[in-house]
């Protein structure tokens, strides 16, 4: 059962883990770039704003990069209050100007005194090998600094039972490199068996349907369920599933 089910799922990674699909994915926005600090820094916007209309994801992440000058790294290191006054006019669903402000801020801190996005997010898993706190300590950190209520609720907590979807998948795009030119692979201390998957009600639906999760819940216990399952089919790289998981249920109607 196992392996049969292993075969069907490893045959859909490799039908949906490729180029020809990223043109509608919010991955393409760190995909105009080449500069590592570039990737992560473009990359985290467009994962923040991915929930609704791929289409508006994509058009207002692109929105961003213009206001950055296309050179998000360099804009978040010099930029001023001046420089933030067209970001205020920003707007993606409950992702407003003043969130987008906040985040510039944050972001800011981070590389300016804390060496990055991969090593805050890498200096918590590397003590305790828990992502779910890795994740947490990570917002922490991105808002000790700046911290705003409002904002704060645009980055996820699995301490508190979040699914944490967007930065999972933002995880997924930094850490795995399987050479697909999907994925970039340009964070090295954060191996690919320690991720967990993404979760959103297509991968849920594909997951249940294959018998494996069992919660209906979308929240953190259900990941953790459904990567468990996972890294029974592969211990070394689970998250690649998500690609079959979800093309399975968003391309083919799979339930």
């Amino acid at each position: 059962m196992i392996h049969n089910l292993k075969s069907f799922l490893d045959e859909k990674h490799n039908q949906y883990n490729c180029i020809d699909f990223i043109e509608q994915d919010p991955i393409i926005i760190p995909h105009a770039f080449t500069k590592k600090e570039d990737i992560e820094i473009s990359g985290f916007f467009a994962a923040t704003l991915a929930w609704g209309q791929r289409k508006t994801i994509i058009n207002n992440a692109n929105k961003l990069m213009l206001w950055m000058d296309n050179s998000p790294h360099q804009f978040i290191l010099n930029s001023s209050a001046k420089d933030w006054k067209p970001f205020s006019k920003f707007i993606h669903r409950t992702f407003n100007g003043e969130d987008c402000i906040t985040f510039i801020k944050c972001l800011q801190h981070i590389y300016k005194n804390k060496n990055g996005l991969e090593s805050v997010f890498t200096k918590e898993l590397l003590i305790e090998n828990d992502m779910s706190k890795c994740i947490s300590n990570f917002k922490k950190v991105f808002f000790e600094k700046n911290n705003h209520t409002r904002t704060s609720k645009h980055v996820a907590d699995p301490l508190r039972n979040s699914s944490a979807k967007r930065i999972c998948m933002y995880l997924r795009w930094m850490v795995r490199n399987d050479n697909n030119g999907v994925d970039f692979g340009i964070w090295k201390t954060i191996k690919p068996s320690q991720l967990y998957c993404p979760l959103d009600v297509h991968s849920a639906r594909a997951a249940i349907a294959l018998q494996l999760l069992n919660r209906t819940q979308t929240d953190w216990k259900a990941v953790n369920e459904l990567t468990c399952s996972l890294r029974l089919l592969d211990e070394s790289d689970p998250v690649k599933y998500d690609f079959a998981l979800f093309g399975l249920s968003a391309y083919e109607g799979f339930k």
